[in-house]
């Protein structure tokens, strides 16, 4: 599409009431100030786009998150060995892509060390884009999803650029505004190979018109280039950014590379959530982490860092609610086995956040997010 999207085109059929809720005084802008305003209802993150139902991180999977009511998508975005940003959840692409029956890609497995963990398989910083576009995405979690493994082979593995002009396109065809909700993968060790995500981000980010208003949320796991974004993004207001929150134990890359000794629990007081409230607009920890879970499995009270989180002015978020028995707390699960999919316990399940005061959510299945919001 040519020129700048604006407003009234987006919303001639009407925005959605929830995103209605999240805006501020300009188009879509999103406000950047303590005491931030929380959306009417919870969004509903589409966790790289519909993956309980299609091979994640394909436009199949976003299209479906789209079409079940997702609020926003998200692109996880790591780089190429040209620089190209592309949607896979990690550097790895042995789980997710074909390139194990390969032959010609054999030579490049390889054991390498990420954000100081050894991994085995094929990354794509050694592969250019071109090569990358031969590859065929598949179903991560196989025999566990045979909805999106009947999809395996049938999409591409896409850009963050291709990403952007199909949610614009599918914004334009349904009367509605999409968000994109993009992680930047593994900043520290992508920088110290020579590919830096954060400029090329940024670069991709004003190349598009429908960026330019649309509601995006940066989320990282690591701490120090969410804050080196905050000044960058200082004349995008439709755009807010989203400290991830790993295990209480857990050192982030960046502070293990910077020998930082602090965990993530560090900043789960109140002095370290008013520090990221100075750089960051939200927070997303594990949802377990957000209601307390027993030695029987079964969901307990909330811990508190909701309404601790809230205080200090942060939106909050959280991940990731997957629709089989797997992975739902006990007293959600029934009795088709374990790797049935129970959407009404996941509904159920979903709810109890959503009373506890979740402002979003990551599920990879927007359907039944969107019927936990809706109803």
């Amino acid at each position: 599409m040519n020129g700048s999207l604006s407003r009234r085109r987006l919303l001639g059929t009407g925005i959605s009431g929830t995103l209605a809720g999240f805006v501020g005084s300009g188009p879509l802008a999103f406000a950047q100030t303590h005491g931030r305003p929380r959306p009417a209802k919870p969004f509903v993150l589409g966790h790289r786009g519909a993956c309980a139902l299609r091979p994640e991180h394909t436009l199949g999977s976003y299209a479906k998150a789209i079409a079940d009511g997702a609020d926003f998508v998200e692109p996880d975005l790591v780089a190429t060995k040209d620089g190209v940003l592309i949607a896979r959840h990690e550097n790895n692409i042995a789980e997710t892509t074909d390139v194990a029956m390969r032959a010609e890609f054999a030579a490049r497995h390889i054991t390498k060390t990420i954000d100081g963990h050894a991994v085995t398989g094929w990354f794509t910083e050694d592969f250019t884009l071109a090569e990358i576009k031969t590859l065929r995405a598949k179903e991560r979690l196989g025999a566990m999803r045979p909805e999106s493994q009947s999809y395996d082979g049938a999409f591409q593995v896409v850009t963050f650029d291709e990403i952007a002009d199909f949610v614009a396109a599918e914004s334009a065809a349904r009367g509605r505004i999409v968000g994109l909700i993009p992680e930047i993968k593994h900043s520290t060790y992508f920088a110290a190979q020579g590919l830096p995500m954060e400029d090329r981000f940024l670069d991709r980010l004003h190349a598009h018109a429908y960026l330019a208003e649309a509601p995006v949320i940066v989320q990282s796991f690591e701490v120090s280039n969410l804050k080196a974004l905050r000044s960058r993004i200082a004349d995008r207001p439709n755009v807010q950014l989203m400290q991830l929150i790993g295990d209480s134990k857990e050192v982030p890359a960046d502070f293990a590379a910077q020998r930082i000794a602090r965990n993530w629990g560090s900043l789960l007081n109140p002095a370290g959530l008013a520090e990221m409230s100075g750089y960051a607009d939200w927070i997303s920890p594990y949802y377990r982490m957000l209601i307390s879970i027993g030695a029987d499995g079964k969901l307990g009270a909330p811990t508190g860092l909701i309404d601790a989180a809230h205080a200090a002015g942060l939106l909050v978020g959280t991940w990731t609610f997957r629709p089989e028995n797997h992975f739902l707390a006990s007293d959600f699960r029934d009795g088709a086995g374990d790797s049935a999919r129970n959407p009404l316990g996941s509904i159920a399940e979903m709810r109890r956040y959503i009373a506890a005061g979740v402002d979003a959510f990551f599920t990879d299945d927007p359907a039944i997010g969107r019927h936990a919001v809706d109803g």
